[in-house]
């Protein structure tokens, strides 16, 4: 085989996003611990909110697994890392664009009169709470820098954005939604921290919106890993979605197309990363990459767990070091261990799954001049599809606009992932080596997980689907986070 075209057969199979817990939650052993820094999922797609469809929506989320009642100090970002969605728009994957967030606490020490001392108190607030950070004990604001790097000329540049909403350079993050006591209206108090932003470069404002969401990843995370404890040919709307009463937090960013692309490439590739600072052994103020997370579902099986770690650490013009684990995709071998279907495993090398998620497909996401590397890739120029015509099967489902071009909260990737996984795409966008699998049977697997639709007005109910797990048709498009309290709309029932 040609030195290049297995090297990116190789890739490709490390970039396969495979089937686990969740599309990032906890997927290696050293983010496991830090979950204020653990990315959980990330968006890109042409937004498709009314009267916005010339702006590009990204999300990336963190802090996995977000019990709502998860108080006295619920969720707040790591005031010591920084936090980045980086955006090539060259095909080389690298930065081009990097969206860099850091976050700080202001603290008010409130404090009662207990029998004549001043004691401060143990919690959040101590009041109802308002967008003026009335009765809130801690709020936490954050800055937003963005750099670009021209690798034509190899210039760097960093500009802080403007909030044109409040005015300066500092940004704040609604309180998370703490119950119903505390803020009556979560929406409406929530709404009031989606800001206008100018970033240095652009001529049109953007918005950006930081703060918890209820989580809108789909996905059967017991039966999975109970031996994949369910029928993968059954209906998709058979088993209930694990994280319906979770909650996740969300750093999301809408900006004009024309300040994305580079004028001559309109697709582009994105991935978020989160760093913390370094050892006291390393130089001061460095910080090292703890996370990173592109397509979903990358680390969590297909890389070994010696290299998770590194993974996380690794940067995407690199992925070649990845080699050993991506030969051959594991996936349909265990599967077909558990269900024993031999015809469904896909001969190698996976070529299909090169077009799919590491070079795009030519025709849909590929870009003019493209390294392999395992980021999301959105074609701009694919006009976006309305709440009530989006199909959660994205391409596979004829829906262009969906993953693997870009992802929006409504695409089952989940499903789609294993169906690629499986051979839905052998022969289409690329063979699957001399022993081609049945794509017809490989299009029909699925956790049997799914969501209710694409917002409240286009739900899609039946089965054990939840009527909860929708979105919104608006910016930030991840649904209102469940309360802390009452227990009832978490669906934890008293004993």
């Amino acid at each position: 085989m040609n030195p290049s075209v297995r090297m990116a057969a190789a890739i490709a199979a490390a970039s396969l996003p495979l089937l686990s817990v969740a599309s990032s939650h906890r997927e290696a052993p050293f983010i496991a611990g830090l979950p204020r820094v653990d990315a959980t999922d990330l968006y890109l797609f042409r937004s498709y909110e009314p009267g916005r469809q010339g702006f590009i929506t990204l999300i990336a989320n963190y802090i996995p697994f977000q019990e709502p009642g998860g108080g006295p100090n619920f969720y707040g970002l790591d005031t010591q890392a920084l936090y980045q969605i980086n955006v090539d728009n060259s095909g080389f994957a690298v930065a081009n664009l990097s969206f860099q967030f850091r976050f700080s606490n202001q603290t008010k020490n409130i404090a009662v009169n207990a029998g004549g001392a001043s004691v401060p108190v143990p919690l959040i607030n101590v009041g109802p709470v308002d967008e003026k950070g009335t009765n809130l004990n801690v709020q936490q604001s954050y800055t937003l820098t963005v750099v670009r790097y021209d690798n034509r000329t190899n210039t760097r540049s960093s500009h802080s954005a403007e909030n044109l909403t409040l005015g300066g350079t500092h940004f704040l993050r609604p309180a998370d939604n703490i119950g119903e006591k505390s803020i009556t209206d979560y929406a409406s108090y929530a709404s009031s921290f989606i800001y206008d932003v100018m970033l240095p470069g652009c001529n049109t404002p953007g918005r950006v919106f930081v703060g918890q969401r209820k989580d809108g990843f789909v996905v059967n995370v017991g039966e999975i890993f109970d031996l994949v404890n369910l029928n993968p040919l059954g209906p998709r709307n058979a088993q209930p979605n694990a994280l319906s009463h979770k909650n996740v937090t969300s750093i999301a960013l809408e900006l004009p197309m024309n300040c994305l692309t580079n004028g001559s490439e309109p697709i582009i590739g994105a991935w978020t990363t989160a760093s913390i600072p370094s050892n006291s052994q390393q130089p001061s103020g460095s910080q090292i990459q703890v996370s990173r997370l592109g397509n979903p579902l990358v680390n969590e099986v297909i890389i070994g767990l010696p290299d998770k770690d590194r993974f996380n650490a690794s940067n995407p013009y690199y992925d070649a070091q990845f080699l050993t684990y991506v030969t051959n995709p594991s996936l349909p071998v265990l599967l077909n261990a558990l269900f024993g279907n031999a015809a469904l495993v896909p001969g190698t090398p996976r070529n299909d799954l090169v077009a799919a998620f590491l070079t795009g497909v030519k025709g849909l996401n590929q870009p003019q001049h493209v390294r392999p590397a395992e980021l999301m890739r959105l074609n701009t120029t694919i006009a976006p599809t309305a709440p009530a015509e989006q199909n959660d099967l994205g391409v596979l489902g004829g829906d262009l606009a969906g993953f693997p071009n870009g992802r929006r909260p409504f695409d089952d990737v989940v499903t789609i992932e294993l169906r690629v996984a499986e051979g839905a795409l052998c022969g289409k966008v690329g063979n699957c080596g001399a022993q081609l699998s049945d794509p017809n049977k490989g299009a029909a697997y699925t956790d049997q997980s799914q969501a209710a639709g694409p917002d409240a007005a286009h739900l899609k109910v039946s089965g054990a689907i939840n009527p909860a797990d929708t979105y919104l048709d608006t910016f930030p498009y991840l649904n209102t986070p469940l309360p802390g309290s009452p227990n009832g709309p978490n669906g934890i029932e008293p004993p």
